[in-house]
């Protein structure tokens, strides 16, 4: 017989913003599929519930009817679109991200930005790296990758956080609407300039393989292709390395193992994406009636997979909220699993793990973080720290 789905009406917006893993450790312990109607949704917390149901995109739809993404990008995007639709959309795409072109195209540039950006570092000086190094690496990286190149590591940073806070604006509140609205007008303008750009110089980017496809999709959906890409490709990268930087300076040991074996910077890209998901929660629709853990889940049922939860899972891993850099197994599902497995995967990895990391760590050997408890994680949909005060030597 199945049951009712049980409901936790205590669980706020502002709790989840401030400590979503206290939260997410009591549902696993108590009712790992839960209710809760601060978000309208029901949460699944345990990693095999969250894995099932994405890797399941017939009985479970992306198509959630009453996300916010819809009104904050002003556009029916590719991450809620199923089957051959989704498909069509993301190969659109596709050749930008092609392991041959990362190896003989991106990362040269990408280490030039790089080494671009580690250079106006200040040696001996305490900096915040969130905004001297994380965001504006990842913004002019993304600006390339996309063909937008003229658009400023400041625009980058607005339009993404502007698109970030409007997709995760669960409460509906009119505010962050407001604001991405505006940062649509600047958007579409740059997209139309550099669309008539590609089309007079085809290259490598992603607006490039869209606008010259001998099958071109929509324009509305080349832009909205972008604009996905802009919200995800600059904050994944950026809060990854912040998150990986804080759990190696906490940890002499670590620190003493990166040093020691490069080989270490891939774990700690693993374990940093594990320990704190950039990108925490997703959602899916059931398009008929079914079960989850014995409880009764209608159909046209909106749920949350919450990956960053997945990622604490006491089944698979033991002390979860350590960020450890030997953890035998750093399984997680924070770049997604199924047919909505982030494209942006490899290209991450590459900006943090081939390039970033080993360069910071070259020039400053002793780098320190300054005042741990200074730093500020925040977020529910999207997470990561605020802040990175180090002191470069």
């Amino acid at each position: 017989m199945s049951l009712a789905i049980p409901t936790d009406d205590t669980i706020t917006i502002d709790d989840l913003v401030r400590d979503p893993y206290s939260i997410y450790r009591r549902l696993r312990a108590e009712m790992p599929v839960a209710h809760v109607p601060a978000v309208g949704r029901t949460m699944l917390t345990k990693a095999a519930d969250t894995k099932a149901v994405k890797d399941n995109a017939e009985l479970f739809s992306s198509d959630d009817p009453n996300t916010p993404m819809k009104r904050a990008f002003q556009a029916h995007t590719l991450m809620r679109k199923d089957g051959a639709d989704h498909a069509r959309e993301r190969g659109a795409m596709a050749p930008a991200f092609h392991p041959r072109n990362l190896r003989d195209h991106w990362t040269g540039i990408y280490r030039q930005v790089a080494e671009d950006y580690v250079a106006r570092l200040p040696r001996g000086e305490v900096i915040d790296l969130f905004p001297s190094l994380a965001a504006p690496y990842a913004a002019r990286c993304l600006a390339n990758l996309l063909g937008i190149e003229s658009a400023t590591d400041d625009q980058m940073i607005h339009w993404s956080q502007s698109l970030i806070n409007g997709a995760g604006n669960f409460g509906w509140e009119e505010a962050p609407f407001a604001i991405v609205d505006a940062a649509h007008v600047d958007m579409n303008a740059l997209l139309d300039r550099e669309t008539e750009r590609h089309l007079a110089e085809q290259g490598p980017s992603a607006l490039s393989a869209m606008v010259n496809a001998q099958d071109p999709i929509e324009t509305s959906q080349v832009r909205s292709n972008v604009k996905i890409a802009i919200g995800g490709g600059i904050n994944e990268p950026r809060d990854a390395l912040c998150t990986i930087l804080f759990g190696l300076l906490t940890n002499p040991d670590h620190i003493a193992a990166v040093k020691e074996d490069p080989k270490w910077f891939l774990d700690a890209f693993e374990e940093g994406v594990r320990w704190v998901a950039p990108i925490q929660v997703s959602s899916r629709r059931a398009t008929e009636d079914t079960e989850i853990r014995d409880c009764f889940i209608p159909k046209d049922h909106v749920l949350m997979t919450i990956q960053a939860s997945a990622g604490h899972d006491e089944d698979i891993h033991q002390n979860p909220e350590r960020y450890d850099l030997f953890r035998e197994k750093k399984t997680h599902q924070s770049f997604g699993t199924g047919p909505h497995f982030c494209q942006g995967t490899h290209v991450s990895r590459m900006m943090l793990v081939q390039i970033m990391l080993p360069l910071l760590f070259d020039r400053f050997p002793n780098m320190e973080l300054v005042d741990p408890d200074s730093v500020i994680w925040h977020g529910f949909g999207f997470r990561g720290p605020l802040n990175l005060p180090v002191r470069l030597t």
